[in-house]
């Protein structure tokens, strides 16, 4: 078999993670890009799991060249932890029986969803030969223990030694930033076998689109100064700062504070909205289909990208490329050692301040709307470095030389096997 993807039989790809198409998870969207990807050279199979609200989609399909194949799991709402975990552990268990049974693959990939499938593509490659991959998307358990989402100490320490052994044992770990990369070589992964490929954006799918568009036309937002967050309403992205930063905008009236999204801590931030009496400022609105994405992160004037105290290197929020694909600014609202403080003062695509200060996320926002920042400016070095450094195309062929490299190699099993 030709394990370089030239030869008339192509080398096989296993992937794993519970969430894939059609999720609107990002890291759905991101693996089903890169499987989709790798599918023009390799026989890609993905066993992912049920997912909410698609209980009626086919259990086994061919997608975009992708053998999707869906293991019995449960699909419970994901906002509870107990749920959460039911929906992983139901995985897990089914999703290890297929890829023991199903065709042997060359190379195994995991993505962390759930945060220890790196140990199930562990067994499966030790048990074929097969090198690993394991994708982080973020680091587990840290920013559980550090959202105060996990506090049992023995339940924590279970998981850092779950996580810990797949990182010693897979052979390679991709990290999705650099602060990242630190974090995970501090967990014990070999550094040696980190390599960092960040997310990425398809800047032709979204483009710069004009301000007042017909999606802002739909929504009210002509003529009024729109600061928008677009993405998971969850545990990581400090959104409260965003909604209290409203009670220090009440003389503004043209001042209007956009919610898009859904997530754990959605109804919260609704109960928040009303509490404070600022649901005239702040509107929240449904995840938008991805046609419709150039238009609405278009309409805002300026984004917000908030990450909680505490997880810089934990986790990167890879909304940030989607927003500087469409041309616009953003304030970063996070610890000065995050990947996108880091990134966005680099670029000079936006203003970075500390997390959990609503009063001066209020003070920037009054700042740009009264033409203290250089908006436009910012916009134009966003998506001229996404469109450099983080397109669709530039990933792709990162990961295709990572895919190619642990073709070649022996696996580490292979490796630690007697002659």
């Amino acid at each position: 078999m030709s394990t370089d993807g030239t030869g008339d039989e192509r080398a096989r790809i296993l992937v794993l993670n519970q969430y894939y198409w059609p999720g609107v998870e990002a890291t759905a969207h991101l693996l089903t890009q890169l499987c989709e990807a790798l599918a023009e050279d390799y026989e890609v199979e993905v066993v992912t799991g049920v997912l909410h609200g698609y209980e009626d989609e086919p259990r086994d399909v061919v997608h975009n060249r992708v053998h999707v194949t869906r293991v019995a799991s449960t699909s419970y709402e994901r906002s509870r932890l107990g749920r959460r975990a039911v929906n992983y552990a139901s995985y897990l268990g089914s999703a290890l029986q297929r890829a023991l049974s199903g065709p042997k693959p060359d190379l195994v990939v995991c993505m962390t969803d759930p945060p220890i499938i790196g140990d199930l593509g562990v067994i499966v490659g030790h048990r074929v030969g097969a090198p690993v991959v394991v994708i982080s998307q973020d680091v587990f358990p840290e920013i559980a223990t550090e959202l105060h989402r996990l506090t049992n100490p023995a339940v924590v320490g279970v998981l850092r030694t779950l996580v810990g052994a797949y990182l010693r044992r897979a052979d390679r770990i991709v990290a999705i930033g650099e602060k990242m990369r630190e974090r995970l070589v501090e967990k014990g992964a070999p550094p040696e076998r980190v390599r960092v490929i960040p997310n990425w954006i398809d800047t032709h799918e979204i483009t710069p689109q004009p301000r007042d568009n017909p999606w802002a036309e739909q929504h009210d937002l002509v003529g009024r100064f729109v600061v928008m967050h677009s993405g998971n309403v969850g545990h990581a992205q400090d959104l409260d700062s965003l909604v209290r930063a409203a009670t220090f905008l009440r003389d503004r009236e043209d001042a209007r504070v956009v919610i898009v999204g859904f997530g754990a801590r959605h109804a919260e931030m609704v109960e928040l909205a009303s509490r404070l009496e600022v649901e005239d400022t702040v509107r929240f609105l449904p995840y938008q289909k991805r046609a419709r994405l150039p238009w609405s992160l278009s309409s805002a004037d300026v984004h917000v990208v908030g990450l909680a105290r505490g997880l810089a290197g934990y986790v990167v929020p890879s909304r940030l490329y989607g927003i500087l694909a469409a041309g616009r600014p953003v304030i970063v609202s996070a610890d000065d050692e995050s990947e996108t403080a880091r990134l966005v003062r680099e670029i000079g695509c936006g203003v970075v301040i500390p997390p959990t200060r609503p009063d001066l996320l209020a003070r920037t926002i009054r700042e740009a709307a009264d033409g203290a920042l250089e908006l436009e400016e910012m916009g134009r070095r966003g998506r001229e470095y996404v469109v450099e450094e983080a397109d669709r195309i530039v990933a792709m062929e990162r990961y295709r030389a990572l895919v190619r490299e642990m073709l070649r190699a022996p696996s580490a099993a292979q490796a630690q096997s007697p002659a």
